[in-house]
């Protein structure tokens, strides 16, 4: 498989013709009177997943690449109408499945992990929830458009939310200040969509959760995440860590960068400013950027280098910002044609380069599994495939000087300072959400007062200097995730505290470190999260004083850098 990205062939696939094929498999799969015979309709199976599930990615990266396209516009509303009733296939496959007489046989082949996904997976879904299913997609649609509406007239020309994000790590404050105002403006005059969109998506979960026999949506959630070996309570004692001991040394963070800009008060709109003379940008056009990254791939070693090779040659990366382009960046897969996808908005800032490394890391991981043969295996779960994204950012360290130049040891300092204040804002997002669910009752005031509220647990520090709508508590309407895919948050956390303890082995023995990595890339979803942490050497984030240990090394590492110099 060597075609370009631009060669590959979409075909709508027909849900009824996908339905006969999928009924006439698994009914073989059920007859088969031996493992052999449920091995081949198994393959069998997995090859018309491949092929329904890269159309559906093929037809969202399309989507994505230009929503004004009517042609793929009308193929991601047919999939958010169809993604249901193929959810329904699936869902059958795994009851056949879990139902297996040869389950002992079959678990030595394929793997427990995949048993345990089917298991946690039957319980989130029953064909009485297709319609709220869809209407979930079409509500999270909604908001993804909503966001990719922005026209923000700012310095003479309209901008979407992306192409804001420069002037809002301007080296002048007035600049930053209108930039910020100018973007608030947008969410604030969408006050009422955002907070429709919110309440509908709170109520429908609570609704299909009520229909699959739950309390509430907080344990359909974990479910659907797919967390085979922590709930809610652990997270709740994991969150207490991270109050302990990341808060105070983030606080202290943000008063040594008040410091360092020479304030009175550090602001909200100042946040993302680290140094005085801004923030260490990359330097080259997009395309220099991305010939700077073959150069480090191919150093890292033979498989980064091979990956980023194929990666660049199909053109598998859409990585410029432009007008009707969805917002955010994300990797995809397409099995069909083993092939990992980057989408991103390069801006011009020192993010283009978190993108490169953070997403390819994410394409790699999937790249060096593509041979597994199990969809399910392709990724591993969420806060287990943060881990490859996000130490990939760290193992790029070394190169760093092929981008910024000078301004290297800049980027480093913000970069790990950054990874370490986002700790407190993820575990935010998870309580918010939390409470939002147990809560499904608040109207959008008392959600917005709750965020407020947590806000100054978890960042004591930010001070909104009266803007109204972030002081009502609105600035969470940015965070797709709230929307798009529920309690998917603390995962980045829970991998960030794991990625620290990668770097700190990277900065003892790299190779090492290095080794650990791979295995862990290698295994993909075939593991459950902490099973995947033990593969690579890794202590859970669970235990207690773990969060403690990884945020004495960073602030030791900080505290040895004299700030003032860069």
């Amino acid at each position: 498989m060597h075609d370009k990205f631009s060669q590959f062939t979409y075909q709508r696939p027909d849900i009824s013709q996908v339905r006969t094929a999928w009924q006439k498999l698994l009914g073989e799969f059920d007859r088969a009177d031996s493992p052999q015979g449920q091995e081949d309709a198994l393959r069998r199976i997995n090859l018309l997943r491949q092929e329904f599930e890269s159309m559906a990615s093929l037809a969202r990266i399309r989507h994505t690449m230009d929503t004004k396209d009517p042609f793929y516009q009308a193929e991601q509303d047919y999939f958010d109408e169809t993604e249901p009733f193929f959810q329904e296939l699936v869902h059958n496959y795994y009851r056949s499945l879990t139902a297996s007489p040869f389950r002992r046989e079959l678990a030595q082949t394929w793997g427990e992990q995949l048993f345990r996904i089917a298991e946690m997976t039957l319980k989130t879904f029953s064909p009485e929830v297709i319609e709220d299913l869809q209407q979930e997609n079409k509500l999270a649609s909604r908001y993804k458009r909503l966001l990719a509406s922005a026209s923000i007239p700012f310095d003479g020309q309209e901008r979407n939310l992306e192409q804001m994000v420069p002037f809002q790590q301007d080296t002048d404050r007035r600049t930053r200040k209108a930039a910020y105002e100018a973007r608030y403006a947008f969410f604030a005059q969408h006050r009422e969509e955002f907070d429709q969109i919110y309440d509908q998506l709170v109520q429908l979960r609570t609704k299909i959760a009520g229909k699959l026999g739950f309390d509430d949506f907080v344990t359909l959630g974990y479910l659907r995440m797919n967390r085979a070996d922590y709930d809610a309570k652990m997270v709740a004692s994991f969150r207490r860590q991270v109050v302990e001991s990341v808060v105070p040394l983030a606080s202290r963070l943000r008063e040594k960068q008040r410091q360092r800009l020479g304030l009175d008060n550090l602001l909200y709109y100042d946040e993302k400013v680290f140094y005085p003379h801004g923030n260490a940008t990359p330097t080259g056009n997009p395309q220099e950027i991305m010939d700077a990254g073959q150069e480090m791939y191919t150093s890292l070693s033979a498989e980064t280098g091979e990956f980023y090779r194929e990666m660049t040659s199909r053109s598998l990366m859409d990585l410029t910002s432009r007008k009707g382009k969805a917002a955010g960046g994300y990797c995809d897969y397409l099995a069909k044609f083993r092939a990992p996808f980057i989408f991103a908005n390069f801006n011009g800032t020192s993010g283009d380069i978190d993108v490169l490394t953070h997403e390819a890391g994410h394409a790699f991981q999937v790249w060096l599994c593509r041979d597994l043969n199990v969809p399910e295996y392709y990724f591993a779960t969420m806060e287990a495939a943060e881990i490859p994204s996000m130490g990939m950012e760290f193992f790029a360290w070394p190169w760093m000087d092929n981008f910024f130049g000078a301004k290297a040891d800049k980027y480093r300092y913000s970069h790990l300072s950054e990874s370490l204040l986002f700790l407190s804002y993820g575990t935010l997002v998870d309580e918010f959400q939390h409470e939002i669910y147990t809560n499904p009752q608040f109207s959008p005031t008392e959600r917005r007062e709750l965020w407020r509220r947590l806000e100054k647990k978890y960042l004591p520090h930010r001070d909104y200097a009266g803007q109204p709508f972030l002081e009502e508590g609105g600035f969470w309407f940015q965070q797709g995730h709230l929307f798009e895919v529920p309690f998917y948050y603390i995962d980045y956390v829970l991998a960030q505290v794991s990625v620290f303890q990668l770097w700190q082995r990277a900065n003892e023995d790299r190779q090492a470190a290095w080794t650990d990595y791979l295995a862990f890339c290698r295994a993909g979803g075939s593991l459950p999260f902490t099973g995947l942490l033990e593969k690579a050497n890794l202590v859970s984030p669970f235990e207690p004083g773990c969060v403690a240990s990884v945020t004495a090394a960073v602030k030791a590492w900080i505290e040895n850098v004299d700030d003032t110099k860069l």
